[in-house]
């Protein structure tokens, strides 16, 4: 995609960030840009990476920068997929099959969610990458399995297990703005909000004319049809997703299954004990349990954890490509980006995810470069250090 397309300020991540909180009213930006009570695992996931220093190859050149790497036997041009993101059609109207888009063009994986505006048929259409589906268990087993029947079919090669739900983190945010009553309150319920929903008519015209909040066409309950979005926090509670699922769900994908939300060593290893063939080390964003460690700084704990015996994966605070870099020094074989793209494509679309990619690809590159290593597969610790909130080295480093 061509820079011209946007101002010259939009350089980086935050930029997008701008323009997305620019074009979308308040309740729809803080669901996107917020996290869990007081936002202390929000902020450090950022913050963490300040943490980890890098150790530059100096006087090395090399003609080509390989960012190539293998995610469950498929070869990828980034070490990057895009995140499950719930609800993103309400951010945008080209929502999920955007980014689906935008994943395949650049190279790389997309992964859904359930949480989704579009059919999951039309978002795998969409993309000429690999595509993943998010299986939460909302609307019980029987709709779960027609679920993964239709995501075997349209062609999803993996399925991604979210662990971390055991309810929806209480995000304070969307409380004061009235999440709850734009998703499907009454009228009335609705009035104290709608002079920020009116002024910002480059987002409020293209969502009605996309006919308003979508139901969840991936969950079809028998009998009701879709799932309405209003229903996703009380069935979260119906729907944990526990160790002994894992069986159940084996009987109905035979395909590669990623558990996601892992943060200690012990259920890195319970996850490979149950057959996993990668974890993603993920607090969520930020956005469920307030007070956990940022994932950067549990990233070797777990690759130590596993042994090499399955791939790790990583997300959560990711906003440059010297993150991306810093984790892959630290044992993941690629990461997650979620916020990243969303802010692209809250501030235009699918022309927005892909200036987000072309960013962090420019990143990826430029970091790789001045720290004098040609092949992102070829990156280890030896090439950082860890250090505490003091600047004093810790255990891992």
């Amino acid at each position: 995609m061509s820079r011209h397309l946007y101002p010259p300020r939009v350089v980086n991540i935050a930029d997008l960030r701008r323009l997305a909180k620019r074009r979308l009213p308040t309740v729809v930006f803080d669901y996107l840009d917020g996290g869990a009570e007081d936002e202390v695992t929000l902020q450090q996931n950022c913050r963490a990476f300040r943490d980890v220093t890098f150790r530059p190859r100096l006087a090395v050149f090399f003609e080509e920068c390989d960012l190539r790497t293998r995610v469950l036997d498929r070869e990828i041009a980034l070490p990057l997929l895009l995140a499950p993101v719930g609800y993103s059609r309400m951010m945008h109207p080209g929502g999920e099959v955007a980014a689906a888009a935008a994943a395949g063009a650049a190279g790389t994986g997309y992964i859904l969610s359930t949480i989704s505006g579009y059919r999951l048929e039309d978002v795998k259409a969409a993309t000429s990458g690999p595509a993943w589906y998010q299986l939460y268990l909302l609307g019980g087993r029987e709709a779960a399995e027609q679920s993964l029947e239709r995501a075997r079919a349209a062609g999803f090669s993996a399925l991604v297990l979210t662990v971390d739900t055991a309810a929806s983190g209480m995000r304070e945010r969307d409380w004061r703005n009235g999440m709850s009553e734009l998703l499907g309150g009454s009228m009335i319920s609705k009035l104290p909000y709608l002079p920020n929903l009116l002024g910002h008519p480059r987002w409020l015209t293209p969502f009605l004319l996309d006919g308003g909040m979508p139901g969840l066409h991936n969950v079809i309950i028998p009998g009701k049809g879709p799932m309405p979005l209003t229903d996703v926090a009380s069935a979260l509670k119906r729907s944990v997703v526990t160790w002994g699922d894992l069986r159940w769900i084996r009987e109905h994908w035979a395909g590669p299954i990623v558990i996601k939300g892992i943060l200690t060593g012990d259920d890195a290893r319970r996850a490979l004990d149950h057959g996993a063939a990668a974890i993603v080390v993920s607090n969520h964003g930020g956005r469920q349990l307030d007070g956990v460690a940022a994932t950067i700084r549990v990233l070797p704990e777990i690759v130590a954890a596993v042994g090499g015996q399955i791939e790790v994966l990583m997300d959560s605070g990711i906003r440059r490509g010297s993150d991306v870099v810093k984790a892959l020094c630290l044992g993941a074989r690629a990461v997650l980006i979620g916020r990243a793209y969303a802010y692209g494509m809250a501030a235009a679309g699918e022309a927005g995810i892909r200036r987000a990619l072309e960013i962090l690809r420019e990143d990826l590159e430029r970091t790789m470069r001045l720290l004098g290593c040609g092949d992102v597969k070829a990156l280890d610790s030896s090439y950082v250090d860890i250090r505490d909130e003091r600047g004093w080295p810790t255990a891992s480093s």
